[in-house]
């Protein structure tokens, strides 16, 4: 099946361990095959309009913020809905999605729904809140989670089961 949807994102597989088998119960993107990740933009542009000219623009652009360290030290919610953990520091995601936004602004983050783009590793949602509680008891035992930031990531897929989301490219951050 051809890919309708793309996005850049920043994979964290040290956080793996601590959030795979909560995401593979409880985030649907999971059952999609993306990774745990904390997402720069989303929705990026349609597969069909990524060439060689936006995978240059996407690398210059990612070039402009350096690597660092993120640390994953507390989980936080979007009302009682959604269970994410906070990247710290939160400004160089914020950087890339600002940067990348304004390299491309007719793809907004998440389409321009919220007002205020948090940074953040979505462990679960669209659950109740009292199984939201337990993930988030589980998850906040294996924390903190430390990795190194040194790419950003576009991957294109189909929003529907069946691990259809694959890699396309991978953007180095600059030094």
């Amino acid at each position: 099946m051809d890919a309708t949807q793309s996005a850049l994102i920043v994979p964290v597989p040290e956080a793996e361990p601590a959030v795979g088998a909560l995401r593979s119960r409880y985030d649907r993107s999971a059952s999609w095959g993306v990774p745990a990740h904390i997402t720069i933009l989303y929705p990026f542009l349609p597969p069909a309009e990524i060439d060689g000219t936006v995978l240059a623009a996407v690398r210059e652009t990612v070039r402009t913020v350096p690597g660092f360290e993120l640390a994953l030290t507390r989980t936080e919610w979007f009302d009682d809905d959604v269970l994410w953990l906070a990247p710290e520091p939160d400004g160089p995601f914020r950087a890339l999605t600002a940067a990348l936004w304004a390299r491309f602004p007719q793809a907004a983050p998440y389409g321009g729904e919220f007002d205020n783009v948090a940074p953040h590793l979505t462990v679960a949602h669209g659950h109740p809140p009292s199984v939201l509680r337990e993930a988030a008891a589980r998850v906040a035992a294996a924390l903190p989670i430390h990795a190194p930031v040194d790419a950003v990531r576009l991957i294109v897929g189909r929003p529907e089961p069946g691990d259809s989301w694959h890699s396309l490219a991978e953007f180095p951050l600059g030094r």
